[in-house]
């Protein structure tokens, strides 16, 4: 190969990763809207494989409000917990209002996008307790458990 032929290669794959990265937003939006079942699978899979690009999109889509692919506690907490050890079996039944309240916080959360790439980067507690409203009380019912 010459290398005129290796520079329009290299340009061509370049032109090809931009205007990949510039759709994403519509396919996101169209998935949404034309393979909601399949799209929702793939947001609550945790461990479902995505180019960076669409994984950066899909991100962005849940801070705008994707609460219709999405439930934070029932697919995010958990995952959150594992991170500071717990688990919702650690809660008693005399804890239950304080899960619920938890829970709420979890689903009210404007760091969803950024948590949902947390998770499924398998990130740490350390890191994760920078963005997570529920952090504090998590550190608590730890310490709580643990003595």
């Amino acid at each position: 190969m010459t290398d005129k032929q290796t520079q329009r290669q290299g340009w061509l794959t370049r032109l090809e990763e931009r205007l990949f990265a510039a759709s994403m937003p519509q396919l996101v939006q169209g998935m949404r809207n034309e393979a909601s079942t399949s799209y929702r699978e793939m947001v609550r899979d945790l461990a479902t494989p995505m180019a960076p690009a669409f994984e950066r999109e899909v991100a962005r889509t849940l801070n705008r409000g994707g609460s219709r692919e999405l439930i934070p506690a029932e697919t995010l907490m958990p995952e959150m917990m594992q991170r500071f050890d717990l688990a919702v079996a650690d809660f008693g039944a005399e804890e239950a209002t304080h899960l619920e309240e938890l829970q709420t916080v979890c689903n009210r959360c404007p760091a969803v996008g950024r948590c949902w790439k947390a998770m499924r980067a398998g990130e740490g507690w350390e890191k994760c307790r920078g963005f997570c409203p529920n952090a504090e009380a998590f550190e608590q019912k730890t310490l709580a458990t643990i003595g």
